[in-house]
């Protein structure tokens, strides 16, 4: 097949010299780059202009020698999943339209296109660039009093972008700053302030930025006023008091209700020992025992 391309070329170029006219070439023309969004779709334009009476036969869509659809004789052969042919209105008129969609565009998506159609007067082809892009998520700002820090995280942005810190409007210098990519290719940055002792900065500020410089979404941290921290810690210790003023009593009125009933068994005890004391015999002389008559007397 690519025998035969050659030999269409080098028979429309020898036309073309013989006629000296201008306009006898089929030409595709693309836009140069495409910007897709991640998780939409992105269309790769191309347009193929062709002189009169010219047929046609077939297009094919390519990505880093891949083949990821083509049409031949209007029919659709799709072999890669994800893309699709965007239909003309017409096949007729002498400009047609042999753009490629991408359904839901990934990272993976990005890099070099290249369409190639064929016509009954020779090859023709050009190529596009598709850039992902995805947008980062509003930033996440940690406290870590102990290590005198503020940590500042943001996730699911394309390409790689940075995290600044402000405090007012004097932008910061972060003491560390890293990125990594997860399995979709998309970024998680995070960017860590170390914090000044006695800094007059009432509020910090991280804003994430894209590759690009611009500036997508930010969030603000306001550090605790002394006088309000204070305070806030004097009520703390105060909801802490009351149940330390509840167990005092409630250890008194226990220890009362034990001597009570420690008192109260040792009355019965003494009551009960004085009543056998009552009940003995009064005479203490030694008893006989002597029959008379067939019956036992106790004397």
């Amino acid at each position: 097949m690519a025998s035969i391309c050659v030999l269409l070329i080098l028979t429309v170029t020898i036309m073309s010299i013989g006629s000296a006219k201008t306009g006898d070439f089929s030409t595709v023309h693309c836009q140069k780059e495409t910007l897709g969004q991640y998780g939409g779709q992105s269309l790769l334009e191309c347009v193929v202009k062709t002189p009169p009476d010219t047929e046609i036969d077939s297009f094919t869509w390519k990505k880093d020698s891949r083949t990821l659809l083509s049409v031949t004789d209007r029919v659709t052969t799709v072999q890669a999943p994800g893309y699709l042919f965007v239909t003309p209105s017409s096949w007729n008129g002498t400009n047609m339209t042999v753009s490629l969609r991408i359904i839901n565009t990934e990272v993976e998506h990005e890099g070099l296109y290249e369409v190639m159609v064929l016509t009954d007067r020779g090859v023709c082809k050009d190529s596009t660039t598709l850039h992902a892009t995805a947008k980062y998520m509003k930033p996440t700002i940690h406290s870590n009093p102990e290590a005198m820090n503020l940590t500042c995280k943001s996730d699911g942005g394309y390409p790689e972008g940075t995290l600044r810190w402000f405090g007012g409007n004097e932008e910061l210098t972060a003491s560390q700053m890293k990125a990594s990519q997860g399995e979709n290719g998309l970024f998680q940055l995070s960017s860590t302030l170390s914090l000044r002792e006695g800094s007059s900065v009432s509020t910090y500020t991280c804003r994430v930025f894209n590759a690009s410089g611009g500036r997508e979404q930010e969030t603000l941290f306001p550090v605790p006023d002394p006088k309000t921290a204070e305070k806030v810690e004097g009520e703390r210790r105060k909801e802490l008091d009351p149940p330390t003023k509840v167990v005092a009593p409630v250890v008194v009125i226990g220890s009362l209700i034990v001597g009570l009933l420690i008192a109260v068994m040792l009355y019965i005890r003494r009551s009960q020992t004085a009543r056998r004391q009552s009940t003995a015999p009064l005479t203490g002389g030694r008893s006989e025992a002597k029959e008379y008559n067939g019956a036992l007397y106790t004397v």
